[in-house]
């Protein structure tokens, strides 16, 4: 049996969706943001979902490998909403437990937008994962490409929103 469109796993955001605005941008290298996380929401996760992962990726960076905005896994289940800021290192919301890991800025937490100059806009894309373990068995020192593989392995479900920004 099909699910119905209200039926659907489904991400949104009140704060981006269509362009970043200067709230989400990052706030280093040339960039002067507030390297604020968006607020998400997510609804409708498939049944066995034990616990959520949000990854933020930039497909356009002139990298070859892309870049890895923001990886955060071990969000309870219980858990259904982000409100803005709670990815940002300092500020508040992110839930017990939940696990910010590296991101290709060097660290930990939410890094907003900041492609090079004149490079046109570039895609962000924010996905939420359902997954069906509680816990990945990672900590906060794991790379992106080690989360990927991890998430890889126990998506159930994964919802999408995309947002571009350029300078």
């Amino acid at each position: 049996m099909m699910a119905s469109a209200q039926d659907t796993f489904t991400l949104s955001s009140k704060d981006v969706g269509g362009q970043a605005t200067i709230e989400q941008v990052f706030d280093g290298f040339g960039c002067s943001g507030g390297n604020k996380s968006p607020e998400l929401a997510w609804k409708n996760a498939p049944e066995g979902t034990r616990s959520f992962a949000i990854t933020m990726y930039d497909p356009d960076a002139p990298t070859g490998s892309g870049w890895w905005h923001w990886v955060v896994f071990d969000i309870p289940a219980s858990t259904h909403e982000l409100p803005g800021g709670a990815g940002t290192p300092g500020m508040p919301g992110m839930p017990s437990g939940a696990v910010q890991s590296m991101t290709d800025f060097g660290s930990a937490g939410y890094g907003g937008p900041c492609p090079p100059p004149g490079h046109g806009a570039h895609r962000y894309i924010i996905t939420v994962h359902a997954l069906d373990v509680e816990r990945l068995g990672l900590d906060a020192k794991a790379g992106a490409p080690m989360v990927g593989f991890n998430l890889d392995q126990h998506t159930l479900a994964k919802a999408s929103i995309l947002f571009y920004y350029g300078r």
